[in-house]
């Protein structure tokens, strides 16, 4: 059990957590929430239990308190659940008490987010378990993020098992095939992001066939972004690239590929999925008075 007014973690920095909740609070309370102010008594005191419905990997549950808490300060939240573990239906995540009408108001921001982050981690801790062992295959996040929510969701890719990619543009180099269409050719591309990077940075770069994969090679790209390749052009890849360069599945991937693809050799294994289109984890918040 995690006993704490204040639940946090050192990964999600207060200040960005904050702003990001205090929007999403914004967004729901508007001019104040008319039902509980209507029929709620002032003084009522209540203790609600963050449940999961279903299996679920946690995630999220620092937010919620964070929601609670920026709601009314004196609310007291008790996590119940570790992040990152996995937990059966039923099980109690956190608890948090005292008055009703503060717990009402933070209620559905607060599930929101720890859904929400749940479920990313469910998903992830799915396809990291579909790798097989003895495979050192990385499964990874994009930036196909919900607006806004990036550092929340790519945290709980974290919390799930897997790995981020890069956080933002400016994060890495990774030339995409409309780069190559503006640049000139794949060789052009990585030639000139080579040219004008920093020294300390890797060039990655996709690639569509075979062909564009040994130009990529040529030019010396440190990583190669495999796009869209059934697993058989992937084997091939990965023979013909004998290690100069890292390599990365992507495009479509679904979970039955994993173990396939995992197996052919690829580093890692790039997923939208995993933020795009995850459904949110079932969580609900259980009142008592």
């Amino acid at each position: 059990m995690v006993a704490s007014r204040a639940v946090t973690t050192t990964e999600l920095p207060l200040p960005l957590i904050d702003d990001i909740i205090t929007r999403a609070l914004a967004e729901d309370l508007g001019s104040g929430d008319v039902t509980t102010e209507s029929c709620v008594p002032e003084a009522a005191q209540a203790v609600a239990h963050g449940v999961a419905r279903k299996p679920i990997v946690v995630c999220g549950v620092p937010v919620a308190a964070r929601v609670f808490l920026l709601v009314d300060a004196s609310l007291r939240f008790t996590a119940k659940a570790e992040e990152g573990a996995r937990a059966s239906e039923g099980t109690t995540l956190w608890t948090v008490e005292g008055r009703a009408k503060s717990i009402l108001m933070g209620e559905r921001v607060a599930l929101n987010f720890a859904q929400r982050m749940s479920g990313v981690a469910t998903a992830t801790r799915r396809y990291v378990d579909a790798v097989p062992k003895g495979c050192v295959t990385r499964i990874t996040d994009t930036r196909k993020t919900t607006p806004g929510l990036r550092l929340l969701e790519r945290y709980a890719v974290r919390r799930g098992g897997g790995h981020n990619h890069r956080n933002d543009l400016g994060s890495a180099v990774l030339i995409k095939d409309n780069h190559i269409v503006a640049a000139g050719g794949v060789r052009q591309a990585i030639e000139a992001a080579r040219a004008r990077a920093p020294h300390t940075s890797r060039v990655e770069c996709e690639v569509d066939s075979l062909e564009q994969l040994e130009e990529a090679l040529s030019a010396r790209a440190d990583i190669v972004l495999l796009d869209n390749m059934d697993t058989p052009t992937v084997e091939e890849a990965v023979r013909r690239t004998r290690g100069r360069a890292l390599l990365e599945a992507s495009g479509g991937i679904t979970f039955e590929r994993v173990a396939e693809l995992s197996r052919a050799g690829v580093d890692a294994i790039s997923v939208g999925a995993l933020t795009h289109s995850t459904p949110a984890a079932d969580i609900g918040l259980d009142f008592s008075t």
